[in-house]
């Protein structure tokens, strides 16, 4: 008799709400899951139960007898605590939601909710610890400077590769959000490449590209005479992408009723096509992105927050290429070797200075930018070292400080001001063309970084030490301040 194979514990859940009755209610929701629920109507005691026992999920209401639920969660953030945190809040308001997020909530709820919303929402919690309990047993893989079309060393494209390699395995839905240029498309044909389903079809649809009556057809097909121009039956992108992977770029872009009948095919992995009755079943691994918050387009009504919840498994943030570091370079270098191979030419490297004109330049553009830039070099230039005077205006110093300074300020936020300001100083004018009573009435110039450093120390004071919220006002991740406070920590150690 073959032995079966030993059942999966239950995980845990917290259930923290001080209204008895909806307390039950969401405990009875929670019958469907093999799960084990307490309830705790206390804040206090909720942390103090999660820092005894860490259960997977905690179901957090923010309106506690005791304290804020928000309060609760900014102290689970400071202990680190290992547990995925869910807000429910009775008055649907948006921007208490996101506040929570960037305390480092998972995902929020709005009284009242169905139970197979609450159901959906503790499964993708679920989702997200399992991926990045995965992903810590890939600290030693660190230093990969090249990953399935991906360029660089640098700690936030670290955390991408680590994030895709364990996010490969899984059917879960993955949503890139990122500026455009950030490479998005390129993520999402990594995570294909490194999934089981590499052998089979990777479809990529621009959401914004493609007219608004014809993406209903270009998604899901249609047959002859469904509308006026159909003469002919058409696979549409679902079925093209049957036991492979669809990937639906700027989705942020789709008008809403369409958007009713993604959340559908979603839900079930069936569609019609345009002008027929009968149903049609694929197995496909949807992946989405954005260059939109899409917690905005949620709270503006652009886009379903039903079908935000079905899509944001698997957040991905991709990094705007200034907060690379070495990255800029290396991938600069990159596409120097391969553009001067397709035209003919002999670069084979960069001259120190147009090196750092090139690191120091903001990239509001980012790696598509860079791109275009070391392809123009090549095309109108030749010889051995890329020299600074090759490079376009403004990183080639031509022109004045207000160009220069233009593109750099970019990225909003005090960060971005202050490197369009050192980037003009540096590199805005010749020796020559500023006066000595102009640079004597000029402020003292400082260094970058201690301008850098200032602008996030003033944040951070502001945000009472809330890293979190000083680097989303900021509009930089949180992990560039902690990396850089890690810096200024060590010189001011040394």
């Amino acid at each position: 008799m073959t032995a079966e194979a030993p059942k999966a514990p239950p995980f845990s859940v917290l259930l923290v709400e001080d209204t008895p009755s909806l307390a039950r209610l969401y405990a009875e929701y929670l019958r469907k899951l093999d799960c084990d629920v307490t309830i705790e109507p206390i804040g206090a005691r909720a942390l103090e139960f999660i820092r005894e026992r860490a259960p997977e999920v905690a179901l957090l209401d923010l309106q506690l007898p005791d304290m804020n639920g928000l309060e609760v969660l900014e102290r689970l953030q400071g202990e680190q605590a290992p547990t995925g945190v869910v807000v429910i809040t009775a008055h649907g308001s948006v921007n208490t939601a996101v506040e929570a997020m960037r305390l480092g909530a998972y995902d929020f709820l709005v009284k009242p909710f169905s139970a197979d919303r609450l159901l959906v929402t503790v499964r993708n919690t679920l989702e997200r610890l399992r991926l990045e309990r995965i992903v810590e047993t890939y600290r030693e893989d660190l230093g990969r400077d090249r990953f399935h079309g991906f360029i660089g060393a640098s700690p936030a494209m670290q955390t991408v590769y680590q994030t895709i390699e364990s996010a490969a395995a899984s059917k879960a839905t993955v949503f890139i959000t990122g500026e455009s240029g950030t490479g998005k498309e390129v993520c999402a044909e990594a995570i294909h490449r490194a999934s089981p389903r590499r052998q089979a079809p990777f479809i990529a649809l621009n959401c914004g590209a493609i007219p608004k009556d014809l993406m209903e057809s270009e998604i899901f097909g249609h047959v002859k005479g469904a509308f006026t121009g159909a003469i002919s039956d058409r696979t549409g992108a679902a079925a093209k992408a049957n036991g492979g992977t669809l990937f639906l770029d700027e989705i942020a872009e789709m008008e809403l009723a369409l958007q009713t009948k993604l959340l559908r095919f979603v839900q079930t992995g069936t569609f019609q096509r345009v002008g027929e009755t009968r149903q049609e079943s694929v197995d496909i691994r949807i992946i989405c992105a954005t260059n939109r918050d899409p917690l905005v387009e949620v709270r503006e009504g652009r886009f379903r927050e039903d079908l935000y919840y079905r899509l944001h498994v698997v957040p991905i943030q991709m990094p705007p290429l200034r907060d690379r570091g070495d990255d800029i370079v290396t991938v600069a270098r990159a596409f120097l070797v391969a553009y001067a191979r397709e035209e003919g030419k002999h670069f084979r490297r960069f001259t120190p200075e147009a090196e750092s004109r090139l690191a120091g330049y903001g990239w509001p553009g980012n790696v598509r930018q860079l791109q275009n830039v070391i392809r123009n070099v090549v095309v109108l230039n030749d010889g051995e070292a890329v020299t600074q005077e090759m490079l376009p205006a403004p990183m080639s110093g031509a022109g004045n400080g207000a160009a220069m300074a233009a593109p750099i300020a970019a990225p909003p936020g005090p960060q971005g001001n202050a490197q369009g300001l050192a980037q003009g100083i540096t590199s805005g004018t010749t020796p020559g063309t500023v006066s000595p009573a102009a640079m004597a009435d000029a402020a003292p110039i400082v260094p970058l970084w201690q301008v850098e450093k200032q602008a996030i120390e003033k944040a951070i004071d502001a945000c009472d030490g809330n890293i979190p919220r000083a680097a989303a006002l900021l509009q930089i991740s949180a992990s560039t301040i902690y990396r850089k406070k890690q810096v200024w920590d060590g010189a001011d150690g040394a």
